[in-house]
C-alpha cells in the first residue's frame, strides 16, 4: 500500500527522531514566517516560488525600481543639462508605466524627485515669468 519512497523517508525520519537530531533546531517553538504566497491560488505557489528563487521580476517592479534608481542618479547628479535629460528620461519612464497601469505613480511631497520637479518649476517660472500671472 505504501510506496517505496514513502517508507525510505519515514525510516529516516524515526532514525533521526531516536539520534535527537530533530531537538534544538534552529527556530523550533517558534512560528513559522508568513507564507508570501498565500494569496495565490495553491496550483500557483510551487511556480511563483521557482520564479522569484530564480530571480526573475515581473515587469512592474523591474520598472519601478529603474525609475528608483534615476532619482538617486538625478539626485547626485551635478551638471544641469545631465539632470534635465534624466528628469525628461524619467517622464518618459513614468507616462510609460502609468499608461500601462491605468493610473498614476504617486509622488509623495517628501521624494527627492517631486522636490526637483517643484525646483525646475521654480527655475523655469523665475526665468520666464508664471503665465498664470502673464496671461
Amino acid at each position: 500500500m505504501f510506496s517505496v519512497t514513502y517508507l525510505v523517508a519515514e525510516e529516516h525520519i524515526q532514525r533521526a527522531l531516536k539520534e535527537g537530531k530533530f531537538e534544538n533546531l534552529e527556530g523550533m517553538g517558534k512560528p513559522l514566517p508568513k507564507d508570501e504566497a498565500e494569496n495565490l491560488p495553491p496550483e500557483l505557489r510551487m511556480a511563483y516560488r521557482v520564479l522569484r528563487n530564480s530571480g526573475y521580476v515581473p515587469a512592474e517592479i523591474a520598472e519601478e525600481k529603474e525609475i528608483m534608481r534615476g532619482i538617486d542618479l538625478l539626485s547626485h547628479m551635478k551638471d544641469e543639462s545631465e539632470r534635465y535629460r534624466q528628469m525628461q528620461k524619467l517622464n518618459v519612464m513614468i507616462l510609460k508605466m502609468n499608461e500601462r497601469r491605468g493610473r498614476p505613480v504617486q509622488l509623495d511631497d517628501s521624494s527627492e524627485y517631486y522636490r526637483l520637479i517643484v525646483e525646475k518649476v521654480r527655475v523655469a517660472e523665475e526665468r520666464f515669468g508664471n503665465n498664470e500671472n502673464n496671461g
